[in-house]
């Protein structure tokens, strides 16, 4: 099939890239997939072809993991000083901050976004989190333990790489889910092959050129694109991989577990999401409102910890919804490169198809639609903005992550914290949760009681590098980010010396 005209809006750095013939990064050398093929992306905003990339399968990927597994045992990474594997990770910092509004556009293009938001959010958060964990490098440590065994001793412990790392990762935000895995995993003496979602693999193979203009020695990133049968399945299984790091959805994430259970390789997911927002009636509603319409519609509402289940109390739940359903009506739906976007198309056909179809199944099963509730163009991967009242607790719009611009209002009648926790947490998921209130005690009271790793008081959405973010439940092992993402990527030694 052949590629489109591109975006006339793209700058040139950007559709030279795009039209380029791509290539994986294996070993320090850009090369074709072993079999030669290649498969399409599409640009979500028109469902037309943009570009071509390489369809690596197993073959690639046993080369890919052997170069990882040399450059780990024998190479220098590893054994290099923690001061100068920061230097490299600061300049590959410095290098994707130069080019941030390519990397803005590409993103964009990718997966759909406002340009708006790649250029303010997704490529600067990359950048901090490089730098952040650059300055992990060096302060990495280990501690020394008084034991009461008879004797004298001298004794502590060694925190050291855990090995090879195979980092698969999601589409929702390819360039910063990139920078979560590799930055850690860098920072630690670990080495990584990389695979990039299929749905948006651009970002990423734009990012392997700069990993290999900062000076990474071979073999320490290998970044792959293809499917995850082909690609995916054969990293997570593969005996020379230590570790498997995984993003996306939970049910991949139990496909990865089975497949890394042959050779027990330690596994970190972070999964899905039901997330509640909770609206109590003393909440300073000119802020809750759009915090809570933002906590959905941000990225198209595909983001795993999306503030999927809106809770308002009875008092003001019909305020709450008419002024939820009023954002949603007038979000500017458009090309992620149109400067006045707000919201652009989800990322793909599949996932335009899976979002429309719970809205059906909701209103199918006796929901309203008080906002949107179809699809917004002709052409492309739009959904509108919507908000769904009227729901039931057995409703597959309130059991299944949608993943897409999709609220359900649900209201709520007394002021039982416990149960109000209840409900929040009737859901197998427990990655992340807002609470709206003015009452400070209730706050932190209601935080202690919801089930989840991230809980923002009167915000959502909230990200920073030091910032520990992962899941409760069905929604993941370990932790990204902060100090606690270090455990990710080591192994602790004790080791005991008789005086």
């Amino acid at each position: 099939m052949a590629t489109i005209a591109l975006d006339p809006r793209l700058g040139k750095k950007s559709a030279d890239f795009i039209a380029q013939t791509h290539r994986i990064y294996v070993d320090g050398k850009f090369v074709n997939a072993a079999s030669g093929k290649t498969f399409p992306v599409y640009n979500p905003a028109t469902g037309e072809v943009m570009a071509h990339v390489p369809e690596a399968e197993s073959e690639d990927v046993d080369r890919a993991v052997r170069a990882a597994r040399l450059a780990f045992d024998e190479g220098p990474w590893s054994r290099m000083s923690p001061s100068q594997r920061g230097r490299i990770l600061n300049k590959l910092a410095d290098l994707l901050e130069q080019n941030l509004e390519e990397f803005a556009e590409l993103e964009s293009m990718d997966n759909g976004k406002p340009i708006s938001v790649s250029r303010a959010a997704d490529v600067p958060l990359a950048v901090d989190l490089f730098r952040y964990m650059a300055g992990w490098s060096t302060k990495i440590m280990g501690h020394t333990f008084p034991i009461s065994f008879p004797g004298e001793y001298l004794t502590y412990t060694l925190r050291e790489p855990i090995g090879v790392v195979g980092q698969i990762i999601p589409w929702n935000f390819p360039l910063l889910m990139a920078a979560w895995k590799l930055g850690p995993a860098l920072a630690a003496g670990c080495t990584v092959v990389l695979k990039l979602a299929e749905q948006t693999p651009l970002t990423g193979l734009r990012l392997a050129e700069l990993i290999h203009e900062a000076g990474f020695p071979a073999g320490v990133v290998n970044v792959l694109t293809g499917y995850g049968e082909g690609a995916g399945a054969p990293l997570a299984a593969h005996d020379l991989v230590d570790k498997v790091a995984f993003t996306g959805s939970t049910e991949v994430g139990r496909l990865i577990v089975h497949a890394a259970a042959g050779s027990l390789k330690k596994v970190t997911l972070e999964l899905g999401g039901k997330s509640p927002a909770i609206i109590f009636p003393d909440a300073d509603l000119e802020r809750a409102i759009p915090g809570t319409a933002s906590a959905i519609f941000f990225n198209h509402g595909q983001c795993c910890c999306a503030g999927s289940r809106l809770f308002a109390h009875e008092s003001i739940f019909d305020r709450v919804v008419e002024g939820v359903s009023d954002i949603a009506s007038k979000i500017r739906v458009g090309s992620g490169l149109d400067p006045n976007t707000q919201m652009g198309p989800l990322v793909s056909e599949e996932q335009f198809q899976k979002v429309t179809g719970y809205i059906e199944s909701g209103i199918s099963e006796g929901a309203k639609a008080a906002a949107g509730g179809k699809k917004a163009a002709d052409k492309g991967y739009f959904v509108q903005p919507t908000v769904l009242t009227k729901t039931n607790p057995e409703m597959k719009v309130i059991r299944e992550e949608i993943f897409g611009p999709v609220v359900c209002a649900i209201p709520y009648k007394d002021a039982d914290l416990d149960r109000i926790a209840k409900e929040a947490n009737d859901t197998p998921y427990g990655l992340a949760a807002s609470i709206w209130t003015r009452d400070i005690s209730t706050a932190n009271k209601m935080a202690k009681r919801i089930r989840s790793g991230t809980v923002w008081i009167n915000c959502h959405n909230v990200f920073d590098a030091a910032l520990p973010f992962g899941g409760y439940k069905q929604s993941g092992w370990g932790r990204e980010m902060g100090a606690e993402v270090l455990n990710n990527y080591t192994e602790v030694k004790a080791v005991t010396t008789a005086l």
